[in-house]
């Protein structure tokens, strides 16, 4: 049996924002489907995951992101040894930048992979793997993030004008994730297309920076006509897949990035994203100079009016993902 465990900050509450748990839930569910038993397990510390595998013992368990502490995982591995650890980092090189315990923790897990038979690094990006391989030796295998994909997604309604456009901005408010120049773009968008615009974007959540990124987002929108600022509080992630289903487009031109479950999302629902080349697995026509506004907006415009726009991003998905299966399969072959 295979057990992915994420540390659970809300509790068995299903909330989006727990994006360890949803991106968990799609990778168990793509494994299932390929015949390898998976478990998703919600854990609060180590002794809970200590109990856990007493109860239930599994032969490989993924830990999402390194949280672990180092001690605490040598125990575990110690205790039980017909067991596999991978600590799965969550991110690329960039991102890490916001977690220096993190960063700690992964070259801490990286000399245990030396020092145990049955601990082992792993990372959602193949661009973080080579890095971590290149730069302090030692083996760290690609685990991406797989989606499930059960239905057809819905064909993308186009966008030529008619009606407010509306444009998604979602995920955690981080200065890494470009705000400013997406709600920017957005603004260019609605100018050009001589119609009004409903920016919607998410709320509740900003990290490292992220209030004083909101505050000049609202100053940009300030007072402008035909201009209305959604703020989308957080919300289960089957209510956040409708509220995505709603929008016309998303702008999600990160600086950083090993996956992007939101972009995977639009993807489902039948919407595009303009996305920067962070988020390789995108079609190459959905990506954009992410330090130039204007390419942003003008991506975003030839988007708007593509229908078949959205299964371009169907198809790529369904590549990574296929792709993605054959890493796992040849992980859990691994002694």
């Amino acid at each position: 049996m295979v057990v992915i465990a994420y540390k659970n900050f809300a509790a068995n509450r299903n909330i989006s924002h727990i994006g360890l748990g949803v991106a968990a839930v799609n990778t168990a569910k793509v494994l299932r489907r390929e015949g390898i038993q998976t478990n998703v397990w919600p854990i609060l510390s180590a002794a809970d995951l200590r109990a856990r595998l007493t109860a239930q013992p599994a032969e490989h368990v993924i830990v999402s992101a390194p949280w672990i502490p180092t001690a605490e995982l040598q125990s575990l591995a110690t205790d039980f040894s017909e067991t596999y650890f991978a600590v799965n980092c969550h991110s690329n090189v960039g991102f890490l930048q916001a977690d220096p315990g993190g960063v700690k923790l992964v070259r801490e897990t990286l000399d245990l992979e030396m020092a145990t038979h049955n601990v082992r690094l792993a990372g959602n990006s193949r661009r973080f793997c080579r890095w971590m391989e290149d730069t302090f030796g030692g083996r760290c295998h690609f685990l991406p993030n797989l989606y499930f994909l059960d239905t057809a997604p819905p064909r993308q309604r186009s966008f030529c004008g008619g009606g407010a456009v509306r444009i998604g901005i979602f995920g955690a408010v981080r200065p890494l994730k470009n705000l400013m120049s997406a709600a920017g773009a957005a603004l260019e968008i609605s100018r050009n297309l001589r119609v009004p615009l409903e920016l919607w974007v998410s709320a509740g959540r900003a990290e490292g920076g992220g209030e004083t990124v909101m505050d000049a987002v609202k100053e940009m929108v300030s007072g402008l006509p035909n201009v209305k600022l959604i703020l989308k509080g957080w919300q289960s992630w089957p209510a956040f897949r409708q509220t995505v289903a709603h929008m016309h487009l998303l702008l999600q031109p990160s600086y950083t990035e090993s996956f992007n479950m939101v972009t995977a999302d639009g993807a489902a629902e039948g919407v595009a994203s303009v996305v920067s080349e962070a988020i390789d697995w995108a079609p190459e026509d959905w990506k954009a100079d992410v330090d130039d506004v204007l390419n942003i907006a003008r991506v975003g415009r030839r988007l708007l009016c593509d229908t078949t726009a959205a299964d371009d991003g169907v198809r790529a998905l369904e590549t990574y993902v296929a792709d993605g299966v054959v890493a796992y399969r040849k992980y859990f072959t691994i002694r």
